[in-house]
């Protein structure tokens, strides 16, 4: 939230400089993010009179001015402005200045053969406003040679982060009053401008949907005259970065801004009948003041006459009653909407306002009669105009929380000693009422506070978080122990094989739309939360590949050629009786290019379902799963192409990942070309090791490599042609386990020489000796063992 300091000294009487407002305002818990001095963006820029016009001698629309600047000889400028004359008084710009619209560095230069020293400027070109008709014309007691910066009256801009359960501090007075209660100044009352209400509100004013719109505050001001709003608060909108509309509206962003308490303007000529919130009808649709058509449906309250829906509640204001510079007729609108109502309509219709961030966070309840006076006020003083009596409709919440406090907690759990009566000073300055025995009455307005923990923060961050001392945590005497779980050692050796294996890390949402999570189930066990943060992050992600799918799909559509990617996170299901069901799981998605093209390689090449078995492989190896018991088997699920990907099981149901190439409907349904592989591992299947007895050891494990050179030997066999490779090697490597270290594959061949229905593969055994070397006739009792072995699955040995 950004405000001007001249703002806010309007509501906190301080001396204090900028430095110490901005210290003060950290402390207390509202970071400063940001100071800008708008003064020096306007340095070198000067109020000027105008002392003479001449016509150019080479142009028709330029003139020649003679300009006063306040120092030594006037200074002759080209200006093309229509309304520059003789005696007027503007703004010069000299050679040297930045000029803000544009970032152009004004210089002495020749304008049609003349030379120019400097630019007359407009509102535009100073970012002052649209105005570019004409120059700046100030008034006449305007002095000359002054900085314009200094006469316009700038002030720094803070910006600061309010925290999301801190909606009484989204308006400056706000602000100026948790400084006031740190000790900064003091907060000066509310001054709502007199005005006379005479006669019944003119239109029926109620609530039809209590509880969307507990509350309805409201009347009528006939004969306003709208227009612009005057200079002091259009300083003060553009300080938080709102552009100035007319007087009506300017009013009602003004009271939100610096009150926390959004409303709205009506135009009564646009109305039609009684006023009131209502339910939605199911597709019913409103021309918002964005100019965008929005579709409600009845979980939605509207505000709405006879006719037509007016607004979305709580949310934004509908085009067709807005007012115009030509209304004379209005209706204010102050509700109190209900929280949770206003965040789920807003996520639905992806709006996000001004008014929705500070309903749905909670508005003060008690500043809607005061709140509708001072609107009311303003506009009869600045606009002119007959109020009639207000109409309140409804109630808004009205039930103070009452919190017993035991000062000692503040010691206990804040880490610092706050005096009782600092404690019970701070309080009370926030708005809270102390009784004797420390019964804390919460102002409405605090709907954060729900205990004694919540009472320590405010004493604590008033009294300063900067005094609260950094105290070492206890340690024992001796090596500490490890802390780290084994889950959590697995998952760190995992990101490191991952990021050897030329792996990027990827970090994405938790959350899913609800049809892309479900693309990646088969059950009905999705996990829907009840408040998203949006309709596009509705259910809590089944599985990593989605979230990693989209991610290369924005790489691809920067430009990236390859997308490697991986991630370490959970998935999530629903557990029994409502549980939360969260399983550790590592994801790889593998797109684009695995090697450029290139003279010696020819066309680029694509990563296939053997990229994703490898970097499967080596992940599970990595974390210590037994690679070389694994089944290789298929159902690896719809997502997946189904004759180019598999599982990887320990025992048939044991499944520890799934790897292999993405279904083409899967890349349809993420908008995705070419061919894409992935890998999901299963964490939580991967059996633990057995934990060790006796102390724990901190030396590295040795390793003595064999005394004897291994042996290797080659196999050719006959098998059926749809008999898997790993099939065929498992029974070799467990044909003599004593004696077989190792066994792949090394050629697969069909056509001449081979059976019809068979197909050859050729595998290389790898023996290790033990004490002694091998002679012929014990390698020929494992090479007959080998044989023997894969008989069992239907090989023979090839002749």
């Amino acid at each position: 939230m950004k405000f001007s300091t001249t703002w806010l000294k309007d509501h906190l009487d301080t001396e204090a400089t900028l430095q110490e407002i901005c210290d003060a305002l950290t402390s207390i818990g509202h970071e400063v993010e940001g100071v800008e001095d708008p003064s020096l963006t306007l340095a070198g820029f000067r109020v000027a009179h105008v002392l003479s016009a001449e016509k150019h001698p080479d142009a028709d629309k330029l003139q020649v001015l003679s300009v006063d600047t306040g120092e030594g000889d006037p200074v002759q400028v080209v200006c093309g402005a229509p309304n520059a004359r003789a005696g007027m008084k503007g703004v010069l710009g000299l050679p040297g200045a930045v000029v803000p619209s544009n970032g152009m560095e004004l210089r002495k230069a020749a304008i049609r053969g003349v030379e120019s020293t400097g630019m007359m400027c407009s509102a535009r070109e100073l970012d002052l406003g649209e105005d570019h008709d004409g120059i700046i014309e100030l008034p006449d007691d305007a002095s000359v040679g002054h900085s314009f910066a200094d006469y316009q009256g700038s002030s720094p801009i803070i910006d600061v982060a309010i925290t999301p359960n801190r909606p009484d501090c989204m308006g400056v007075y706000g602000i100026a009053r948790d400084l006031a209660a740190a000790g900064l100044g003091t907060l000066k009352p509310i001054a709502v401008p007199k005005f006379e209400a005479s006669g019944a509100c003119p239109i029926e004013i109620r609530t039809d949907d209590a509880e969307g719109c507990p509350a309805f505050y409201g009347r009528v001001i006939k004969s306003v005259k709208n227009g612009p709003s005057p200079d002091w608060m259009q300083q003060r909108l553009k300080s938080a970065g709102q552009k100035p509309i007319s007087l009506l509206v300017d009013l009602t962003n003004y009271l939100m801004l610096a009150f926390g308490r959004p409303a709205h303007v009506y135009d009564m000529a646009k109305l039609e009948g009684a006023i009131f919130a209502r339910r939605a009808a199911e597709g019913e649709e409103v021309l918002a003041l964005n100019e965008k058509t929005y579709t409600l449906d009845e979980t939605m309250t509207v505000i709405a006459d006879d006719a037509k829906v007016l607004g979305i509640g709580g949310v934004m204001g509908g085009e067709d009653t807005g007012v115009q510079d030509e209304t004379s007729d209005v209706l204010l609108e102050i509700a109190y909407f209900d929280p949770a109502r206003i965040g789920v309509t807003g996520r639905k219709l992806g709006l996000a306002t001004d008014a929705r961030t500070r309903f749905e966070r909670g508005v003060d309840p008690e500043f809607l009669e005061q709140g509708l006076d001072l609107l009311t006020g303003l506009i009869t003083e600045l606009a002119g105009g007959t109020a009639s009596e207000a109409v309140h409709v409804g109630s808004p919440p009205s039930e103070a929380k009452v919190v017993g406090f035991d000062t000692a907690l503040t010691k206990r759990l804040g880490g610092v000693d706050v005096a009782e009566d600092e404690q019970r000073a701070i309080l009370t300055n926030l708005g809270f009422e102390v009784s004797s025995d420390w019964q804390v009455t919460c102002p409405l307005r605090r709907n954060d506070i729900e205990g004694p923990a919540d009472l320590v923060e405010e004493v604590v961050r008033i009294h300063g978080l900067d005094k609260v001392e950094s105290v070492p945590l206890p340690r024992v005497d001796g090596v500490a122990r490890p802390t780290a779980s084994g889950q959590q050692m697995l998952e760190r050796k995992l990101r490191r094989a991952a990021a050897g294996s030329g792996l990027d890390e990827a970090i994405t949402w938790s959350f899913l739309p609800e049809d892309v999570a479900a693309h990646f189930t088969v059950t009905d066990d999705l996990w829907k939360l009840s408040n998203p943060i949006s309709e596009d992050m509705k259910v809590m992600r089944p599985s990593l590949i989605p979230g990693l799918l989209m991610a290369a799909k924005r790489n691809t559509d920067r430009g990236a050629g390859s997308t490697r990617v991986f991630e370490l996170g959970r998935r999530y299901f629903k557990g029994k009786n409502g549980a939360s069901d969260e399983r550790a799981t590592l994801g790889v998605v593998l797109s684009g290019e695995k090697t450029q093209r290139g003279w010696a390689n020819g066309k680029a090449a694509s990563f296939d379902a053997y990229d994703a078995k490898a970097a499967a492989l080596t992940l599970l190896e990595a974390a210590g799963a037994p690679t070389g018991r694994l089944m290789v088997m298929g159902e690896a699920g719809d997502q997946f192409h189904p004759g180019q990907s598999a599982t990887l099981r320990l025992g048939p149901k044991n499944i520890l990942a799934r790897f292999g190439m993405m279904h083409p409907a899967t890349l349809k349904a993420f908008d995705m070309d070419g061919p894409v592989a992935a890998v999901e591992l299963f964490l939580d299947a991967i059996p633990a090791k057995k934990a060790g007895k006796g102390p724990v050891s901190f030396a590295r494990p040795s390793f003595t490599p064999p005394a004897l050179q291994a042996v290797t030997r080659d196999f050719a066999f006959l098998v059926p042609a749809d008999l898997a490779a790993e099939d065929l090697l498992k029974s070799v490597r467990g044909s003599d386990k004593v004696n077989i270290t190792g066994a792949r594959v090394f050629d697969v061949f069909t056509g001449e020489g081979v059976r019809e229905g068979q197909k050859s593969i050729a595998i290389e055994v790898t023996l290790q000796p033990q004490d002694k070397s091998f002679k012929d006739k014990e390698l020929k009792a494992i090479a007959d063992t080998v044989v023997a072995a894969a008989a069992k699955v239907g090989a023979e040995l090839r002749g």
